[in-house]
């Protein structure tokens, strides 16, 4: 070539993909949509620490960056109504994206974002699972779920009285710290073992969680089943122990067994039935999951060994009292439908009945497990970092008393933030 250096030079054409546009909608929209029960997931985009201090009653959190790990399962349908929004952080325009490129269809932002619908006057709620702890003391009020106080229950300990301890949280929860001489039942398993527990009827049951929202639904749920013994919540439940200064157990396993009591499972039938809960066999069940229109969650409510070692396909197991407790995690579409599965019954009409109330159109599939099951255990999402999570007053063994009392004096306030708001659409059969 002459001893001529020569440069090749390569035009490369990067093609920019214009920002997508992102339909708005007002918060007047999105209260409508709340009010007449049609279907949305009102996403915050926020860690959940940040949207523990403030966001919409029907609100659910799903972190920008947790969409990819979150959305198939926690959103089922592509074509549900999704609205994002942020407190001026600016997730929306990004989450908006990686919903796209994950195939939903309708998703649009909150117009102002939450500053927008604090502007509007509507109603904030602090914490987690909100909506549900709201519930909670909505039945309280209404139905005068019956409670003692710590030291009485103490007392009555002390005293060597016939009393049943259950608690009505996680098994790890229960493991972390207890009252002294509790058995572990978690919540939706009350009715199908209290029989076992506590088989005489002389017997006081003393139902307790770590606050207040699981121990007055599971006190009101073996009530509304129409067990005969004496039942009471332990007010204020761990925290409530605490602040009165009595000593907690730790790393106890002590569990329940399975015992129904005198007309248990004839009783969570009619309970489902007054709270307009509808039992579908399987080809009904088939045909409601077509309706490929509206959002259907399947979850099975039984215990995690049970799903494991046999459950209906398609279902994503979740115990009955937790569902209860944690439904905007577990279902964030308002407005969508549930179908609950369980093949012993109980804990579905009693987890349904619950979710009915909460203003959910709920299902409880009737057979299925004369065939062939799928075995292996839940699927596990990766938990959020440590930093992000919000920590809840009562987690742990060294909770801060001030922060304990702020936490119940913030549930004893939220039936009056319910009349305020207004969307919520509860009954108290």
């Amino acid at each position: 070539m002459g001893g001529r250096n020569c440069a090749k030079v390569t035009t490369i054409l990067i093609q920019i993909r214009p920002s997508m546009t992102i339909p708005a909608i007002t918060p007047s929209e999105v209260r409508r949509m709340l009010l007449l029960r049609e279907e949305i997931a009102l996403l915050d985009l926020r860690h959940e620490a940040e949207f523990a201090t403030g966001h919409p009653l029907f609100a659910a959190n799903m972190a920008a960056g947790r969409i990819e790990l979150e959305a198939a399962a926690r959103l089922p349908r592509k074509n549900v109504p999704i609205v994002l929004y942020d407190a001026g952080e600016g997730l929306v325009d990004q989450a908006a994206e990686t919903f796209a490129a994950l195939g939903y269809t309708d998703v649009r932002k909150l117009d102002g974002g939450l500053a927008a619908w604090k502007a509007a006057g509507f109603e904030l709620f602090e914490d987690v699972n909100s909506y549900a702890k709201a519930f909670g003391e909505l039945v309280e009020s209404r139905r005068h779920t019956p409670s003692l106080p710590a030291d009485d229950v103490a007392a009555m300990i002390a005293n060597e009285a016939d009393i049943a301890i259950l608690d009505v949280r996680r098994p790890d929860e229960y493991a972390t710290m207890n009252i002294p001489g509790s058995i572990s039942v978690p919540g939706a398993e009350l009715v199908l073992r209290a029989g076992r527990v506590a088989p005489d009827r002389e017997t006081t049951i003393v139902v307790n969680c770590a606050g207040r929202t699981r121990s007055i639904i599971g006190t009101q749920s073996l009530i509304n089943a129409g067990i005969a013994n004496k039942v009471v919540a332990l007010r204020n439940g761990t925290i409530g122990w605490t602040l009165a200064s009595q000593k907690l157990e730790h790393g106890a396993d002590r569990r329940g067994e399975i015992g129904l009591f005198e007309g248990a499972k004839a009783n969570a039938r009619d309970v489902a039935y007054r709270a307009g809960v509808r039992h579908l066999g399987i080809e009904e069940a088939s045909a409601l999951q077509a309706q490929s229109h509206r959002t259907l969650y399947r979850f099975d409510v039984r215990a995690s060994e049970e799903y494991a070692a046999g459950h209906l396909e398609g279902f994503r197991h979740y115990p009955g009292g937790q569902l209860v407790q944690e439904i905007d995690m577990a279902a964030p579409v308002r407005g969508a439908r549930l179908l609950l599965t369980d093949n012993m019954s109980v804990r579905a009409d009693m987890t349904a009945s619950w979710l009915a109330q909460m203003g959910f159109e709920t299902h409880v599939l009737e057979g299925g497990y004369d065939r062939p099951l799928e075995v292996g255990p839940p699927e596990a999402v990766p938990r959020p970092d440590a930093a992000d999570r919000y920590r809840r007053p009562y987690e742990g063994t060294d909770a801060d008393a001030k922060a304990m009392q702020a936490y119940l004096d913030w549930e004893f306030g939220l039936v009056e933030q319910l009349r305020r708001d207004a969307t919520h659409g509860f009954f108290v059969i």
